[in-house]
């Protein structure tokens, strides 16, 4: 299930099968309903507890995010919270190191989606990629990816660009696209660093129309957002959604 009221990326995203990040942009930020419909909502710090949990539910319906997106542990709970709202579940999986067995991606995959997420955010297998080992980043996200389409759930795929070379972020984009990518993504917020205007462009230029593009990681003003969406992002993964879309003047 898709959020309601998404950007119309048909329209306003593509130029000539082109993306349109200036047009993308200045749709998205014409309003704090609109930013609203780009950004995941999200709460992925271990130490968060049921409450908070509840709390980002809450806010995601009240202001109409592009989903919830919580740790595996608690999806069944989210799901209960969003329920009739329209609102989907996002979970992230094989998170955040990047170094789970294809088959474990598969069966967490499996598991989530039949408690009710619609949308997962796995990390590539880094290690795999930087040792050269196409193969084994295809496969893994191949296998994520077959579970997510047959479920009617989308995947998104993290690259972990702090710790990669500008050829490693090139390939990354290039074999997820490739192995069923519904976006491609900066970051978990666990490394070193997160999105930058540069990666998010470096990114889009692989992608093209093919896929979206996720920023995510130290976006935590209004500003940052909207350096994301106008380098090419589609998608804004943040926890500081709420401070953003009040900058923007939401109530």
């Amino acid at each position: 299930m898709s959020a309601p009221n998404l950007i119309d990326t048909q329209e306003l995203e593509f130029n000539n099968g082109i993306f349109d990040a200036a047009a993308f942009a200045r749709q998205a930020l014409s309003s704090p309903q609109a930013l609203a419909t780009v950004i995941d909502h999200t709460i992925l710090k271990p130490e968060a507890t049921r409450s908070q949990v509840e709390e980002v539910c809450r806010e995601a319906a009240h202001y109409r995010f592009a989903c919830a997106m919580v740790n595996p542990a608690w999806v069944a709970l989210a799901v209960n919270e969003l329920k009739g709202t329209g609102i989907p579940v996002g979970v992230v999986i094989g998170f955040p190191l990047g170094a789970s067995l294809a088959s474990t991606l598969r069966q967490e995959a499996e598991a989530l989606t039949r408690l009710g997420a619609t949308e997962l955010d796995m990390v590539l297998p880094i290690g795999h990629l930087k040792s050269g080992d196409r193969n084994a980043v295809h496969h893994a996200v191949s296998a994520a990816a077959e579970v997510a389409h047959n479920s009617g759930a989308l995947l998104k795929v993290i690259l972990e660009t702090a710790l990669l070379t500008t050829e490693e972020k090139l390939l990354a984009s290039e074999i997820s696209i490739t192995a069923g990518a519904d976006f491609i993504k900066t970051s978990t917020g666990f490394a070193k660093g997160g999105a930058t205007a540069d990666d998010i462009a470096l990114m889009r230029g692989v992608a093209g129309s093919r896929c979206g593009v996720k920023a995510s990681g130290g976006i935590r003003t209004l500003a940052d957002a909207r350096a994301m969406l106008e380098a090419g992002a589609s998608r804004i993964g943040a926890s500081a959604s709420v401070a953003i879309l009040r900058e923007l003047g939401a109530e």
